[in-house]
């Protein structure tokens, strides 16, 4: 299906573009070439399919006008304003960039020119989206380039400024020749001793939400989806990697090239630079990691193949030729980011049990959806991640049975209740809503558990309402509907509406779901024994005098997955004192020797206790650990605190540790400890 989409994409450009080709001719010249390609590969079945389609959206009329009016109109009907774009997309667009750049280590500045081919068009200007970038100047046209005329508009904090280049109706390509600055919120970095291996520096990226546009000029809105190409060069003895075809091993010349042909929104757009080795799992997938890693990465990792079979085979064959995972250092902000070709990681997946691979399925899972059909807006944002929690646990269930998978759904749970009652008393409870209103805001506000996990729990409402198989076929009509495309949730219940509960004469509410705060009545429970008996013997501490009877006397952390821990730590009571939080962990060592997932509820209980005799070890997992998810709570509840102690370890060890985070960690703690 990837090869006959491909196919027909690119027939389609070429007929739009070619001269006094009537639509009807053209259609049968297509429709023609197209049955010679399926009948080859044995594929007449599909003939008919791509007959509609090509009679639905090829136009080849000669006449530039009515071709910008359709850009136009293919860009209306699957983006509402984006509010976090300057760009002006419904007039013109880019189709392509490419980067030519350099990398010095030495001065952290990445510097050159960003080319971009841009849409047939009317209009006498383009707006991009710039952050913190040095515009040296911008040109139009291939060879020879001209000078061209261009604005910087008034700087927004939030959203940098609109940098407005003037074109004519026959401009292509705008080539835009800049450098990064110190303010870069994109890019992390790293000197050579935060890494494992001591040896090289280490930098990396991270475009989502609105970020991209502090390291490339570019439309930064996802409603824009766009191919790429890149030549890399570097004054270091490193690997560089990008969200793209990518090399296994260094050249001598540092000079690296990558091609991105399938459209991508630019928040995809991701680069990594550092001693770096590659470990193949098999023909299609492997992990880049430090050396230092290779052996633990590769086999924390090594379902990787059970994994893109079992999502194959739920919702379509995988798109994106090759899937990758490259281990991040520690400063790395997030468990995962889903860049299409090559997943960044952060190490603290590596648990050594593998119970952390739920976020590698979460990761695979955004192939389709956030990656393939993505949202418009960041408004939209639970159409990327509601679907991938839904299909992350589906991928689960498949490979490690539905006992896992109910522990992974009850967790989750725990912590969309927490996360209501966080956003009901903020100041914006609207915010539990699935479509959001992020005007004004960073939409990094709107990348909760709401997103993810309400997204989810509406989905699987929804498989009890219809039944696991029409919801199945469903969702992969869905994403061969929408492929390589961004759309609105409107977009979304229209065909949910017309394709699923129409057909079945439900009456299920999305509505209430998806614009009402809070969780509805009629969403689905699942339930764990597994975690019950965690729950339990958590309340037993709470309750009893002597911290361990009975069965729980010889238990070991070894004896539970990190799911069981976290559900037990979590039914600790906040007042337990420190004689009995001492006993906890000396039975179980959560302190010392449990993995980073584990560690980081621990010493948020801690940070609600007194056990202060363990905060140098807390102290220690701060400056280590720069994952937010990870960090964040255990900053906020020592904040939180009624002792000034507990302020004042908060902000030195911030103080410390500030250095080793990423700027969307290193603001979040940051505003944390402005708040007392």
């Amino acid at each position: 299906m990837h090869l006959l989409y491909t196919y027909h994409n690119l027939l389609f450009i070429k007929t739009k573009k070619a001269e006094k080709i009537p639509l009807l001719s053209a259609i049968v010249i297509n429709s023609v070439a197209i049955f010679v390609f399926l009948q080859k590969n044995k594929m007449k079945q599909f003939f008919f399919l791509f007959f509609s389609i090509l009679l639905s959206t090829t136009s080849c009329e000669n006449n530039n006008t009515k071709v910008v009016e359709e850009n136009s109109l293919a860009i209306s009907e699957t983006n509402v304003e984006d509010s976090h774009s300057f760009s002006n997309i419904s007039d013109v667009q880019t189709e392509h960039i490419h980067l030519a750049l350099e990398i010095n280590f030495d001065q952290k500045i990445i510097s050159g020119i960003a080319r971009h081919k841009i849409s047939e068009h009317s209009t006498n200007k383009i707006i991009f989206d710039s952050k913190a970038l040095k515009i040296e100047k911008v040109t139009l046209g291939k060879v020879p380039e001209t000078e061209a005329d261009f604005d910087l508009g008034v700087e927004d904090e939030l959203l940098g400024q609109a940098l407005t280049v003037y074109i004519t109706p026959e401009t292509e390509y705008v080539n835009i020749y800049y450098s990064t600055t110190d303010k870069c919120e994109a890019l992390d970095w790293l000197p050579a001793e935060l890494t494992s291996g001591k040896k090289e520096p280490f930098l990396y990226t991270q475009g989502q939400a609105i970020l991209t546009r502090s390291w490339i000029p570019l439309q930064d809105s996802p409603a824009n989806r766009i191919t790429y190409s890149a030549d890399i060069k570097t004054n270091r003895d490193v690997l560089v990697l990008m969200s793209a075809s990518n090399p296994t091993t260094k050249n001598k010349s540092r000079e690296y090239h990558f091609e991105m042909n399938q459209k991508i929104p630019s928040y995809l757009i991701a680069l990594a630079a550092g001693d770096l080795v590659y470990t193949p799992i098999n023909e299609i997938c492997g992990v880049y990691s430090e050396k230092e890693l290779a052996d633990a990465s590769a086999y924390e990792f090594g379902d990787l193949p059970k994994m893109i079979d079992a999502a194959s085979n739920l919702y379509g064959p995988y798109l994106w030729e090759k899937y990758d995972i490259i281990v991040l250092p520690y400063s790395f902000p997030f468990g995962g980011m889903e860049n299409p070709r090559l997943t960044f990681a952060n190490p603290t997946l590596l648990t050594g049990d593998r119970s952390s691979t739920t976020v590698i399925a979460h990761e695979l899972a955004h192939s389709w959806s956030g990656n393939l059909v993505t949202n418009s807006t960041w408004n939209d944002f639970w159409l990327n991640e509601g679907f991938t929690v839904y299909f992350e646990n589906r991928i689960m269930e498949e490979i490690y049975g539905k006992e896992i998978a109910d522990i992974m759904t009850t967790i989750e749970y725990q912590d969309l209740k927490a996360s209501i009652g966080e956003i009901e008393d903020s100041s914006f409870p609207e915010d539990s809503k699935l479509k959001l209103e992020l005007n004004e805001r960073n939409p990094d506000e709107g990348m909760t558990d709401i997103a993810y996990v309400k997204g989810a729990l509406f989905l699987r409402t929804l498989e009890k309402e219809v039944g696991r198989e029409k919801l199945d076929q469903f969702l992969k009509q869905y994403f061969i509907d929408h492929a390589f495309e961004s759309i609105t949730t409107e977009i979304f219940t229209k065909d949910l509406e017309d394709n699923l509960l129409q057909p079945n004469n439900s009456t299920f509410n999305y509505k209430e779901w998806i614009y009402e705060p809070g969780i509805p009545k009629n969403h689905v429970e699942i339930h764990s024994v597994r975690l019950e008996r965690m729950i339990s013997m958590a309340k037993r501490i709470n309750n009893d005098k002597e911290t361990f009877t009975g069965e729980y006397l010889h238990l070991k952390r070894k004896d539970r997955i990190t799911q069981e821990w976290l559900s037990f730590i979590r039914n600790l009571d906040k007042n337990l004192s420190a004689d009995k939080m001492k006993k906890i962990d000396d039975q179980f060592h959560f302190s010392t020797e449990a993995n980073a997932i584990i560690k980081s509820d621990w010493f948020k209980l801690v940070a609600n206790t007194q056990y202060r005799e363990v905060y140098p070890q807390m102290s220690e997992y701060l400056q280590l650990i720069g994952r937010r998810w990870l960090v964040e709570g255990i900053y906020s509840n020592l904040m939180k605190s009624s002792e000034e102690i507990d302020h004042q370890f908060a902000r030195e060890t911030f103080e410390k540790a500030k250095k080793n985070y990423h700027f969307v960690t290193r603001s979040t703690i940051q505003q944390i400890i402005d708040k007392q």
